[in-house]
């Protein structure tokens, strides 16, 4: 039986992968342990018609498992709904080690690219 490898995948409901790419951006704490990553989504699948059921999280799957976030947050333009927020946060050098496999792997599957924005010695 030949084994499914699981593709990197973000999901706002079990099952249903969310087919727009966000713009993700991340910050460290000075050495480097904790930090976030912010997730931003303009006009989701999640908040079509079809699908106006209640967001209560994020999930990030991927072959290694999965990571969650239920900071969510949705941005309306004229009482509709037009963005989500998420953010997720890391406590330790392995999460975000495992955050970025995650991320490279998300990464590969949808072609993106990484800049890293210059540091300031304030």
């Amino acid at each position: 039986m030949a084994e499914i490898k699981k593709v990197a995948a973000i999901q706002f409901f079990r099952g249903v992968d969310e087919t727009v790419v966000p713009d993700i951006r991340l910050t460290r704490s000075r050495d480097g342990r904790t930090g976030q990553a912010f997730f931003y989504f303009q006009k989701p699948n999640a908040l079509s018609e079809g699908e106006m059921r209640d967001i209560t999280g994020m999930t990030m799957i991927d072959e290694e498992g999965e990571l969650k976030t239920r900071e969510i947050k949705a941005r309306f333009v004229n009482g509709a709904p037009s963005a989500l927020e998420a953010t997720y946060v890391w406590k330790t050098e392995p999460d975000f080690e495992r955050f970025m496999r995650f991320a490279q792997r998300y990464a590969k599957k949808y072609g993106l690219g990484y800049t890293q924005a210059p540091q300031t010695n304030e």
